[in-house]
């Protein structure tokens, strides 16, 4: 009898040729057979952190990455091309987009800006979080279906309220087996669980799927733990959205906001 397949421990297997096959761990939230954006989103980052630096300018750092998610996000193998849009010496644009099945499924746009000490000059941060040693492990899983909300550890802060919610994020996984990432894909990997971890509505009476995740850096988040202090907001014509302070285990490290198409779950 043959041997049991390992589970797997990546979100994705590199095939080679800017090709990836993700796993069950990659498995969506919404529906069976689907990809979760997040840890695709971490593969965007990923690729264009490998094309920067192979063709990028050193010394620019990330300071902002905008996702838009173009249809279903079928959980098959990706292709994954990436340009420099606009190159530069203090400034760079970097387009990477995901196809599945033929199809563009979603598409990065990363601007990265030149390094320098502005300590100084530095505030208006919000004010750190407790640290994720001091949460309590939440029930976030059992709202959700798929892979990838369930290979999380998720800690949560205070009250959650509807539409309110302070959590810590981490991930055991790595993003890739066959290439190595950095710790800033992987932390970019866990961001879009922001829509799911401060719900307004329950997924099994509302549907609230993000269209887009947009990224915005204070400086390059550090450690694996990431921090979402989330506030989501529903609309009375078919639109939300959600809003997030992004912290690490140092403080405040950015936003994120994602647009919300929201409907009623069919009977």
């Amino acid at each position: 009898m043959p041997a049991a397949a390992a589970a797997p421990d990546a979100y994705f297997a590199a095939l080679g040729e800017s090709r990836y096959e993700p796993t069950e761990l990659a498995s969506g939230a919404w529906q069976p057979g689907e990809l979760h954006f997040a840890p695709l989103g971490g593969l965007l980052a990923h690729a264009i952190e490998r094309h920067r630096a192979a063709h990028g300018t050193p010394g620019l750092v990330l300071s902002r990455i905008a996702f838009d998610i173009l249809g279903f996000l079928a959980l098959e193998p990706v292709s994954v091309r990436v340009e420099t849009r606009r190159p530069g010496r203090t400034i760079e644009l970097v387009e990477a987009t995901a196809s599945i099945g033929g199809r563009d499924a979603a598409v990065a746009r990363a601007w990265c800006s030149v390094s320098s000490d502005t300590s100084d000059a530095a505030g208006g941060t919000a004010a750190p979080i407790a640290p994720p040693e001091r949460g309590r492990p939440t029930r976030f899983h059992e709202a959700w279906g798929g892979g990838f909300v369930r290979s999380l550890d998720v800690r949560e802060h205070g009250e959650v309220v509807p539409g309110r919610g302070t959590v810590w994020v981490a991930s055991p996984h790595a993003l890739v087996d066959g290439e190595p990432t950095s710790a800033l894909a992987r932390w970019i990997g866990l961001v879009d669980v922001a829509n799911g971890v401060a719900v307004r509505e329950t997924p099994d009476a509302w549907l609230f799927p993000n269209l887009d995740l947009t990224i915005h850096l204070l400086r390059q988040p550090e450690g694996g733990w990431l921090g979402l202090d989330t506030a989501v907001a529903f609309g009375p014509t078919g639109q939300g959205v959600t809003g997030t302070v992004l912290h690490d285990e140092r403080g405040h490290v950015g936003h994120a906001m994602q647009t919300l198409t929201v409907r009623r779950a069919a009977p």
